[in-house]
């Protein structure tokens, strides 16, 4: 649930987003658009996933705070963050029987205060405790690889250039789904899914087949007309084969950015159909220099592979005591007694 009536009455002003970050008609969507791609039973399964890999058993500490219900509230302590997670985060408390209310949506910066306050959770005590690290490590890692990618995607655009800074397919073991959705919402391209969602032919695979070209004519042969195929190559005169073969990707790896920018002019050259992605010693520091008219892609390891995360903190409110009862209650129960 996301919040959409931020007035005085809803919502107490330590909450409430900065005005400047308002957009009209914009902030307060239900969800981040990207999210609208992620299958519900997949997230089900991962948010099931990461709880019954956090407690397999017995929850021996649950015994010390029971199940009434109590309220958490979630804040982000890096500041000028990028938030993204928004959906497996919710994921996770629904399995244990909690809510979520949103005060930002993924995308939004939050900051550039040392602490905000991003949204409410409410459930019983045990499992808003049985969610918590779980919940936790999804949203500081996606966060972080949002963030990096708002500020890759920031220097293409300041540079004018009309290309696709993308991610890579190293991503951690059973959160790709995550990490790739993190990239989305940074506003990078998710490069391809898996082995499935593209055909890529790597030094590895040219070499057991005998040469570039066999390689892409194999390949073809099962891929048919739905998938585009990508090459990896070393040199000009490798995308040159690769593209004769009938790729529709090369990828020029590690090439020093002059002279991949020669090569990428020479390709577009002979070939203007072709799609030309710059990888390999790409950081974040040196991004800049790879942009040029010829280049479509960069693609960045780092993106997910080194990122910062960004902190996160889920604090119990405690509940308020009791009022002691006025001194007229007490006169008025003396005399009804």
């Amino acid at each position: 649930m996301f919040t959409e009536d931020l007035s005085p009455e809803t919502c107490t002003q330590e909450a409430r987003p900065p005005e400047s970050s308002v957009q009209p008609g914009t902030m307060f969507l239900p969800q981040h658009v990207a999210a609208h791609a992620i299958p519900p039973h997949a997230l089900t399964q991962l948010a099931r996933d990461w709880l019954a890999e956090d407690t397999p058993n017995f929850d021996p500490a649950g015994v010390c705070v029971g199940s009434g219900e109590l309220e958490a509230r979630l804040f982000c302590k890096t500041p000028n963050s990028v938030l993204a997670g928004s959906p497996f985060f919710t994921a996770v408390f629904a399995e244990v029987g909690c809510t979520v209310n949103w005060l930002y949506q993924d995308a939004a910066e939050l900051g550039p205060d040392g602490i905000t306050l991003v949204a409410e959770v409410r459930g019983p005590a045990r499992c808003l405790l049985l969610g918590e690290r779980p919940a936790l490590n999804c949203l500081a890692r996606a966060s972080g690889i949002a963030t990096r990618c708002t500020q890759l995607q920031r220097m293409a655009v300041e540079a004018g250039w009309h290309g696709e800074v993308a991610g890579t397919r190293k991503t951690t073991p059973g959160f790709r789904l995550v990490e790739k959705y993190a990239m989305l919402v940074g506003g990078v391209s998710m490069h391809r899914q898996d082995l499935s969602g593209m055909v890529m032919l790597k030094d590895n695979h040219v070499w057991a087949s005998g040469s570039i070209t066999k390689a892409v004519q194999a390949a073809r042969s099962v891929c048919g007309f739905s998938s585009k195929i990508e090459v990896e190559c070393g040199s000009t005169e490798e995308a040159r084969e690769a593209a004769r073969a009938g790729a529709d990707i090369v990828m020029l790896d590690n090439l020093r950015p002059r002279e991949l920018h020669a090569s990428a002019l020479q390709l577009k050259e002979e070939f203007p159909a072709l799609l030309v992605e710059a990888s390999g010693g790409v950081t974040p520091e040196n991004l800049a220099q790879y942009f040029c008219p010829q280049v479509d892609i960069v693609s960045l390891g780092c993106v997910t592979q080194g990122c910062p995360v960004v902190d996160f903190s889920l604090k119990v409110q405690k509940p308020l005591p009791p009022s002691p009862p006025s001194t007229e209650d007490g006169l008025e129960t003396l005399k009804l007694e």
